[in-house]
């Protein structure tokens, strides 16, 4: 079933498999599966409430057909009366009911609508919901998400989908670079005053591949894969230098494998996350990318779950596109774009020759950037 949804296994930090333990250590006795979200919705609503299809993906529901897995969930030794139904993400539920307008303070009767997960509204929250959009979310680790009309395919398990509330396809996945690794080998640091002095290292002498946890899932799964940090000097703004342009070239990686995979990748691009507030981290990675980022007003993943709320009834990319503002578009400068292709593919060459990188990605990494 996994490969029909386009990824080739239930990775182990999803949910299913932390199902399967409880189970296994913990009889269920008439109790009810629940992620985060149906909890508080059945609080609010004062009765059992639907699962949204985007919170369920990694418990294992089957998004094509929009159900639960009935024979493969059996065969794992999943009771059928364990599971919620299934709705999609921005459906009605039912409404605030009187004991939690008390507790709340919500007025009673408020519509109470699935969500979805924070990736996912964090895309419904950039307005760009066209095919061929995608959001980056920087943080402490990278998240991609796009917009797809097809189920993207990736043998290489490493690219999953979830479903949009109008029935496209949001593929994307999460990599283990990120922010991060700044807290942990900046802390305390002004970091403003850092962005100044590695603007003068374009590019810079090191050569970074900054993980944080231990181990890659995207744009490659390699458990034993470690951050590293190639001719390292003792100047500490180029040393910052690397870790920036180094998340920046994994972020184009994955953009190159997506495209290996045919995802479609030439819409806007919008970037969100703590990352996001520093505007030289954005000039270098619309420079590294070579296409222009879009930066949104408001970037939180509250304002898509406040986009589900308005949508009911409505289109929801139109929804979005209306309570969405654009703060600013960074174009790459055309001056710095090919820098970064040499270092680019120095790290490209050090990820495979580590074992980590697929040579297909690789290949295609190398192709797209000779072009």
């Amino acid at each position: 079933m996994w490969r029909t949804l386009g990824y080739q296994r239930m990775q182990p930090a999803w949910a299913l498999p932390k199902l399967l333990w409880l189970l296994e250590h913990h009889p269920h006795g008439g109790a009810r599966l629940a992620h985060q979200s149906d909890f508080v919705n059945r609080r609010l609503t004062g009765h059992p409430v639907a699962a949204d299809l985007s919170n369920a993906l990694k418990t294992g529901a089957d998004l094509i057909a929009e159900a639960w897995p009935a024979d493969v969930l059996d065969a794992l030794g999943v009771p059928a009366d364990l599971l919620p139904p299934l709705e999609r993400s921005g459906t009605p539920l039912g409404a605030v009911c009187a004991a939690a307008a008390e507790a709340t303070g919500l007025p009673e009767g408020t519509p109470v609508v699935a969500g979805a997960t924070d990736g996912c509204a964090a895309q419904l929250g950039t307005g760009r919901l066209t095919v061929g959009s995608w959001n980056s979310v920087l943080g402490t680790t990278l998240v991609l998400k796009g917009v797809s009309d097809d189920l993207v395919q990736d043998p290489f398990g490493v690219v999953y989908s979830h479903k949009a509330p109008d029935g496209r396809w949001l593929p994307g996945g999460a990599s283990s670079t990120g922010a991060g690794a700044i807290s942990r080998d900046f802390p305390g640091r002004d970091l403003a005053d850092l962005d100044r002095r590695a603007a003068r290292h374009e590019p810079a002498a090191a050569l970074a591949y900054p993980l944080v946890p231990a181990g890659e899932r995207f744009p490659f799964l390699a458990p034993d894969a470690r951050g590293f940090r190639l001719d390292g000097t003792s100047d500490e703004a180029d040393d910052f230098a690397a870790v920036l342009q180094g998340v920046g070239y994994l972020e184009r990686l994955c953009f190159d494998h997506l495209d290996l995979l045919g995802a479609p990748t030439g819409g806007d691009l919008t970037l969100t996350g703590g990352a996001a507030r520093s505007r030289y981290w954005c000039q270098l990675r619309a420079d590294i990318l070579g296409r222009p980022v879009v930066l949104p007003r408001q970037a939180e993943p509250a304002l898509g779950a406040a986009v589900l709320a308005a949508a009911p009834g409505r289109d929801v990319a139109e929804t979005a596109g209306r309570m969405v503002a654009v703060k600013a578009v960074i174009d790459p400068r055309p001056e710095k774009t090919a820098v970064f292709d040499a270092p680019y593919l120095r790290l490209v060459g050090e990820l495979e020759r580590r074992g980590w990188l697929p040579a297909e990605t690789a290949a295609h990494a190398r192709e797209r950037t000779s072009r």
